[in-house]
């Protein structure tokens, strides 16, 4: 996953300005950052671009922020330690650099919008769009709250963000995709091949004999580094968890009950109903509505005739709660199927509704969900008492107490792992896969030393664990006698793959010069086998992943081989046929491909250019005041 992150972050501009392109502009505005970063400069900065200061209290901010969303990603918070090796602290210098520098040009360039289109742009987002499809100021209101923003910074932001979308578009444009760049990408991924093959295994290497002890000395000499005993931690752990709690936790069956009663929704579903409504200008008209409605006119009769189409009116099948304006919901949930209510007085005016159809409330019976529930009671009673013990622990602590003596004292598991390695094996090198979820134990366990005081990790369920690194065992060298059977198993190895490596070679130089592959195989007790419709980069079994990268090397009737699954595999094969698929420039297919290749050119086109704007107006960086922030100090 950290891979895919650092992969998927490697360019601010996929990050930030593509998004802002594609129109999220909600989402944009998250990463383009949400802060006034361009207001109040000081005296310590990060960061000072042209006339723009980034300063330590903002970037702090935006580094804190950054940190909570990853950690959100990764279900587990991250240490500073690690941020740093996902590269945070960099990347997001680099935005906010790219930021500034962008908004500097935009300045020189005397871009403005108008608080109008800024308007226009609110009002149009599908985001702030109501059950009417109409712009909702209550969901509007919703929304940026919910995201820190006032009004006036959301509309701010707004502004700021359009304006390098619009500058971006400018750089990068509708610049095309080469055809032949798309029929690359097309090829690339669709080719397809049809082989020939054989596996050679240990069999085929033939009888090992067992090496000497001088072989096996000399052979262990040369690759002690391979042996070396890693270091080792003892740790001592101790956690405490809502299910620990929970289990202590009696729940009535009336307070079951009470809890089913008050949250029925989790239970089941909750009626539905397939609601139309006209939404009239006045209560005058409404009232005239009502009165052709109660003369026999249908209710799709009385929208047409008050200009409405039929996806005006429609609000679907919804729920109750579905419903921002509460009188209507009320009124409609009242109603019998195929009912019409009365004109009602509504938030966006005076509302008249229809119910098409009725969905009733399905629900799941209380004895059938009460062991669930209480669990779920005890789990939210344990969370108070949680935060009891995790004070009774930390007094504890400051009185002196090691975690061994804490949990003696609070009747409370500790556990104690006599070695760990940095890969979270013990010294038989078997996984520890039983340690308690939420931060990386062994990780926190290996930037500690003996007698140091760790702050205790939480959990994603809201527990806590302590740890405490009481042994190190430093890596050292291992004897022979240690590792014989290891280092033997290893030689006989190589022995194998060496073999098989030169009679790999070998076949394919038969194959060459003319020999039948079914005699070559025969050779060796093997049978030629056939795959056809394979493809780079996927599965081909029993097929190598190797040995597909190596068929997609080698020209239509050519022999090859490979490393198979393991060193002690080799593929053989001969490519025998070479599909190459056509390709449709206006196929979905051909439109995705082209426009992937015309969104990395822009991309790369933008990044060049920003690199420009930050080159000309100036950048410097203040790495101290970086790595002061990345590193946790308090020091502004």
């Amino acid at each position: 996953m950290l891979r895919g992150m650092r992969k998927a972050s490697a360019s601010w501009l996929g990050k930030g300005i593509m998004a802002a392109v594609v129109g999220f502009l909600i989402l944009a505005f998250g990463v383009w950052g949400i802060g006034d970063i361009f207001r109040g400069y000081g005296h310590s900065t990060v960061a000072t671009i042209g006339g723009t200061e980034i300063s330590i209290e903002q970037f702090r901010q935006s580094y804190n922020d950054r940190l909570q969303q990853v950690g959100r990603e990764l279900h587990r918070p991250i240490t500073p330690a690690q941020a740093h090796d996902l590269g945070i602290e960099a990347q997001l210098v680099s935005q906010l650099v790219a930021e500034a520098a962008i908004d500097e040009k935009a300045r020189q360039m005397g871009l403005r919008l108008s608080n109008a289109e800024v308007g226009r742009l609110i009002m149009n987002d599908p985001t702030f769009r109501g059950p009417t499809g109409q712009f909702d100021r209550q969901q509007f209101e919703y929304v940026i709250h919910n995201a820190g923003y006032s009004e006036a910074r959301f509309a701010a932001e707004q502004r700021r963000v359009t304006l390098r979308r619009e500058l971006s578009m400018a750089v990068g444009g509708d610049l095309p995709a080469p055809k032949a760049a798309a029929l690359a990408l097309d090829r690339f991924e669709n080719e397809q091949r049809s082989v020939d093959f054989v596996v050679l295994g240990p069999a085929q290497a033939g009888d090992i004999p067992a090496p000497t002890p001088e072989v096996l000395a000399k052979y262990f000499d040369e690759r002690k580094v391979l042996f070396r005993a890693p270091e080792y931690r003892k740790v001592v752990l101790l956690s405490v968890s809502p299910a620990d709690v929970a289990g202590t936790i009696e729940v009535s069956d009336a307070d079951a009950r009470r809890y089913y009663d008050e949250h029925r929704a989790r239970y089941g579903t909750p009626e539905r109903r397939h609601i139309e409504q006209i939404v009239f200008p006045n209560a005058e008209a409404a009232k005239s509505g009502a009165e052709k409605l109660a003369n026999g006119t249908s209710f799709e009769a009385l929208a047409a005739e008050v200009g409405k189409k039929p996806a005006d009116i429609d609000l679907g099948l919804v729920a109750k709660s579905d419903l921002i304006d509460r009188a209507v919901a009320d009124a409609a949930f009242a109603l019998p199927e195929g009912g019409v209510s009365a004109p009602v007085s509504g938030r966006f005016g005076t509302t008249i509704a229809h119910v098409v159809k009725i969905e009733p409330e399905k629900m799941r019976p209380f004895e059938e969900v009460a062991g669930d529930i209480r669990h779920d009671v005890a789990l939210e009673r344990a969370k108070p008492a949680i935060q009891n013990l995790y004070d009774k622990i930390e007094d504890e602590r400051a009185g002196g107490l090691s975690l061994e003596e804490v949990g003696k004292k609070l009747k409370l598991n500790v556990r104690t792992i006599e070695a760990v390695d940095r890969s979270g094996r013990d010294s038989a090198g078997t996984l520890l896969a039983d340690l308690p979820a939420g931060g990386d134990i062994v990780a926190n366990a290996f930037s500690t030393d003996v007698g140091v005081e760790n702050d205790p990790l939480q959990t994603p369920a809201g527990g806590y664990v302590w740890y405490d690194v009481v042994g190190i065992t430093p890596s050292h060298d291992r004897s022979l006698d240690e590792v014989k059977d290891k280092v033997e198993a290893r030689w006989r190895d190589d022995q194998v793959a060496a073999r098989l490596g030169a009679k790999a070679a070998d076949m394919v130089e038969r194959l060459k010069a003319g020999t039948p592959f079914a005699d070559v195989a025969a050779a060796d007790g093997l049978k030629v086998e056939s795959k056809s419709g394979v493809q780079r980069g996927h599965p081909a079994e029993p097929l190598s992943g190797r040995a597909v990268d190596a068929a997609f090397r080698t020209a239509k009737g050519a022999p090859g081989a490979a490393e198979g699954h393991s060193p002690t595999e080799r593929d053989v094969f001969v490519v025998t046929d070479v599909t190459v698929p056509p390709f449709n420039a206006g196929s979905p297919q051909g439109q995705r491909y082209s426009e992937g290749l015309r969104r990395a050119m822009t991309e790369e086109l933008f990044e060049q250019y920003v690199t420009r704007l930050e080159n000309d107006i100036g950048t410097t960086i203040n790495q101290d005041a970086l790595n002061r922030i990345s590193g946790g100090s308090s020091e502004q």
